[in-house]
This record gives C-alpha cells, structure tokens and sequence, in this order.
C-alpha cells in the first residue's frame, strides 16, 4: 500500500505542475489585467506597481519566480486586496466553504445511500419509480431555481429560517445553503447507488448467501451494499473538492464569504495570485480525494490490489 501511496504523490507532482503551467499562460493570456480600472493610473506609477509584483519580468522569469514560490508553500500577494496574502484569503473564507460543502455531501450521501438502496430493493416497484422521478427531477433542477424557490417559502411566506446571511455559522443559517447544495448530489448518489445494488443483488454470492438462508437485512448491508457502492466512492472524491471549494450561486443568494465567490470576483478583476492559488488547492485536494477514494475502495473490495 505505502508504494502505490509514494507512486501516486509522484504522480501528483507533475499533474500539479502541468495545471498551474496551464492556468498561469491562459490567465496572462486573458484580455485586460489587475490595473486596468476606470481611471487609468498614469505610465510611471502603473509600472512602479508592476515593479513591485514583478509584472515588469518577461513572462517565462514570472512563470518560473511563481513556481518557486509554489514549492515553498507561498502562493504570493494578492494584486487587489492591499495587504493581504493568497494564503491570508483562503485561511479566512475556507471555513464556511468546507462546513458547506461537508456537511451537503455528508447529507447527501446518507439519504441518497438510503433511497437507492430503496428503489433496488422495489426493483420496478412504486417505491422505485418515485426514487427515479425524484433523481431525474434533482439532476435536471439547476441551483439558481431551487435556492430562491426556498428563500421565498421557508424566508419570506413562513419566516422559519433567515433569507441570506452566515451568522457566524448558525445552524438556521446552514439549512437553505445546504439543502441546495446537497440536492443535485442526492439524485446522482441515488441513482449510482440503485444501479450498483441491483446489478449486486443479482450476483451469485448474494444467491450463495440466501441459499444459506441468511437474514435479508445482512445480505444487504454485509455483501451487496459494499460491492454496489464502489462506483459511488470513486465519485465522491471530485463531488466533495467541488463543494468544499464552494459554489457561487449558492454563495451568492445567500451571501455567503466562501471560496466560490472570492474565485469569481478575483477573476472577473483579473486578480492572476488569488485565482491561481484557488486553481492549486482545488487540483490537489482533486489529487488527494481521489487517492482516498482508492484506498476506501480497496478496504472494500479484496479483489482490488494496491500492488
């Protein structure tokens, strides 16, 4: 296991390098820049300022100095917000994305689990056809529809719950965000898990085991269930970097400070350090999700090997 771990993070080691190559020539490549505003800054200070972030090396130096900067842990300045580092940033919205983001996917695993295991169970059944409705209507519902329809009804009609706002992470607060969040995922993780079950309550081991008159309910939750969601492990890893990185719709109507919205502005503002430090995390915690989501696997299945 220790050699395919120690493969895999060498593997990762030019996989991060290729998307930061990527993303530092296509945000330079970009039309506009970090100082261009409304009110053109005149020649002389506009290059003092680029001087000061080394915008006045040739782009191959500024390529090279970033990657040097990458390797020792600092992403660099931010080129909008005066005094404040990449790292000052992600270490003061990452919170509310990775509560977010953790708590919808944890959501939408345990009732997206539990309604595929249903609809597998009724195979063909009412109990299967509703689950499928309610995916395919989870799937084809964007966020930007779902997140106002339930401002209106739980803030606005009942009143039960604050429209907008973080509140230091109050739980009334989390709701909305998180529902939408976890929606679209509970349809996908339904509907990975209800084909994983029943191809797995087909299998001959599981008639092995009822013609060894074990109890249904072991069957289930001791064979078939830990074959049938392989397929949804190897999903989860990009499911959960994407929702703890945050999403900006969600981020947006509720107002929320996550990673999603300071992403969206630092590029609409061509802010290159903040957005491409973003690009980095996100790529390595892609690399690493994956990773466990191997391992998990293997624990699962005897039949795959970590050779």
């Amino acid at each position: 296991m220790f050699r395919f771990i120690g493969r895999r993070l060498l593997v990762a080691i030019p996989t991060l390098l290729a998307v930061v190559t990527l993303a530092f020539f296509m945000m330079r490549a970009a039309p506009g820049g970090p100082f261009d505003m409304d009110r053109k800054l005149s020649p002389q200070i506009e290059a003092n300022v680029r001087a000061k972030y080394g915008m006045n090396k040739p782009l191959a130096a500024q390529y090279l100095d970033y990657l040097a900067g990458v390797a020792r842990g600092d992403l660099g300045p931010s080129l909008k917000y005066k005094d404040k580092s990449v790292l000052d940033i992600l270490r003061e919205n990452y919170l509310v994305s990775l509560k977010l983001g953790g708590a919808a996917i944890l959501l939408a695993t345990m009732v997206g689990v539990s309604l595929g295991v249903l609809a597998a169970m009724r195979q063909n059944r009412a109990a299967d056809v509703g689950v499928t409705a309610v995916a395919i209507l989870g799937v084809c519902i964007p966020a930007f529809v779902t997140a106002p329809l339930l401002v209106l009804v739980f803030a606005s009609k009942l009143g039960w719950l604050p429209g907008a706002g973080w509140n230091g992470g109050a739980l009334s607060s989390m709701v909305m965000p998180v529902t939408v969040l976890a929606l679209p995922q509970i349809a996908i993780i339904s509907r990975l898990t209800r084909a994983g079950m029943v191809e797995a309550l087909h299998a001959n081991y599981v008639r092995t085991a009822r013609a060894k008159g074990l109890p249904e309910g072991r069957i289930v939750t001791r064979h078939a269930l830990r074959a049938a969601i392989l397929p949804l492990v190897a999903y989860l890893g990009p499911a959960c970097a994407g929702l703890i990185t945050g999403s900006l719709v969600v981020e947006k109507i509720f107002n929320l400070p996550g990673l999603g919205k300071f992403f969206v502005i630092s590029a609409l503002q061509r802010d290159y350090t903040v957005v491409m430090g973003m690009v980095v995390v996100y790529a390595a915690l892609i690399l690493a999700l994956n990773l466990a989501a191997d391992l998990i696997a293997a624990a699962l299945d005897p039949r795959i090997r970590l050779a």
